[in-house]
């Protein structure tokens, strides 16, 4: 017996979401505010260590005494050990802890993991993303109560519940890892998600049709949810490296370096090997996402199968990432044919959920337009 529908709780739901937004889109100028402050640093500290070692290169023939060449190396290197040299110092993730990547480029440490000199922009960033998640999750909470079931039985609260899951992986992740410099691009994608939601997918608090009423609804969806979330991140940490890739064999034919903020970023090879760890992980779940969708089916319809365009499109999703997956593993397909076929999986995921339940009509055309 579904419970009453309370619009009151629907209004603050989108109250929320609107405030989420706003902050979310705050948090991503923060972002990107950090990625170019390092990259001006870095470049700045790259002029100070040129200069310096032109000074170092000076003949003493010309005038210039062996100890006066020893204390200008010395009194370059106390500027950059001052207040004023710190500041321009890149993070140790790109320069302490840094190193060369393919073609002499200088990228992040692949561990990624914290250094221990703060990037005030990117904990900012931090912040205001954390508090916009919190928001957000208020959002979400308000609106299942409005509706008196979980949140995500249309597309509007799909794409709500799935931008908040994204934020919530990603911050989590953090805990762990310096993933800072996937938050322009992580935070970027949660906006676009809920400005779709809310410009192209709105749909009032309502009931369920019949055949949602299910407890597999709770199973089925929260599984596919945070399998998408997670093919998310990678997504973004493919689209990264394959700018890392061209930025690194740029270098190594000769070319100049106009990505300076992509030194925060580790080498095309680390992305590359984070990315597909959590493929696999996102994978199982999804996998799982196709299987408890065909027993829901049979309860459903009385089949487990029966070529609809959503069930095609999730086996379509699900054949791409084994793909992905077999190839890179077993036929040596790395660098950017991986994250190309990687990106092509989630590229599928957006039609899957977007395109498919707005003009594809079928059994699980639920997206409430």
């Amino acid at each position: 017996m579904p419970f009453g529908i309370n619009e009151t709780m629907g209004q603050y739901s989108e109250l929320f979401m609107l405030l989420a937004a706003g902050t979310y889109t705050v948090a991503f100028i923060a972002f990107a505010w950090d990625l170019a402050k390092s990259s001006k640093a870095l470049r700045a500290v790259d002029l100070k260590a040129a200069q310096a070692s032109a000074a170092a290169k000076v003949p003493v023939a010309a005038g210039v005494a062996a100890g006066a060449g020893e204390r200008e190396d010395s009194s370059v290197e106390s500027r950059l050990d001052g207040p004023a040299g710190r500041a321009e110092r890149p993070s140790s993730s790109a320069a302490k802890t840094g190193r060369a990547g393919t073609g002499g480029v200088v990228t992040a440490d692949g561990d990624m993991k914290y250094a221990a000199e703060r990037r005030v922009p990117a904990r900012v960033a931090v912040a205001l993303t954390t508090l916009a998640a919190v928001i957000h999750g208020a959002g979400v909470v308000t609106r299942a109560l409005g509706a008196g079931r979980v949140p995500w039985g249309n597309m509007y609260e799909f794409l709500t519940t799935g931008a908040f899951l994204v934020a919530a992986v990603f911050l989590l992740s953090l805990i762990r890892r310096d993933l800072r410099f996937l938050g322009t691009f992580v935070v970027g994608l949660v906006v676009i998600m809920l400005v779709a939601a809310s410009v192209a997918f709105w749909t009032p608090v309502g009931h369920l049709v019949p055949a949602l009423q299910s407890y597999w609804l709770v199973i089925h969806v929260s599984i596919a949810v945070l399998s998408s979330a997670l093919f998310t991140l990678t997504f973004a940490m493919s689209a990264l490296q394959l700018v890392q890739s061209h930025r690194q064999k740029t270098a190594a034919a000769g070319g100049a370096d106009k990505l300076g903020f992509m030194r925060l970023v580790p080498s095309a090879l680390s992305l590359e090997n984070l990315s597909y760890r959590i493929n696999a992980i996102a994978f199982i779940g999804w996998t799982f996402t196709l299987m408890f969708g065909a027993i829901w089916a049979e309860k459903a319809w009385g089949r487990f199968w029966g070529w609809d365009t959503k069930e095609v499109w999730t086996f379509v999703i699900w054949v791409v990432y084994a793909g992905y997956l077999h190839a890179r593993a077993t036929r040596g397909w790395t660098g950017t044919r991986a994250a190309w076929l990687s990106i092509v999986g989630y590229l599928c995921v957006i039609f899957n959920f977007t395109i498919v339940n707005q003009f594809f009509n079928g059994l699980h055309s639920y997206s409430g337009l």
